[in-house]
């Protein structure tokens, strides 16, 4: 049960890393992907401070990003 629960927790992790890639693209950044992305977009859309988004819970951010992530897929490359 647990090997499960920790397995389903680091694929969800990973998949909130390579949204970051794919939103740091999408959003023209240089120099940063993965949660650096998603922590500025987040910062930058609601006015947040970097403390506070870093704080949150990958759970929470994905939360946060529910309606940016709505259609959006790993790309081929992601899945490998």
């Amino acid at each position: 049960m647990a090997r499960r629960y920790h397995t389903t927790t680091g694929e969800l992790n990973y998949i909130l890393e390579v949204f970051g890639d794919t939103l740091a693209t999408q959003q023209g950044y240089k120099g940063i992907d993965g949660m650096e992305a998603i922590y500025c977009y987040l910062i930058q859309k609601h006015h947040w401070l970097p403390r506070e988004v870093r704080s949150m819970a990958p759970d929470d951010l994905r939360l946060a990003l529910h309606v940016e992530m709505q259609g959006w897929a790993l790309p081929p490359e992601a899945l490998r």
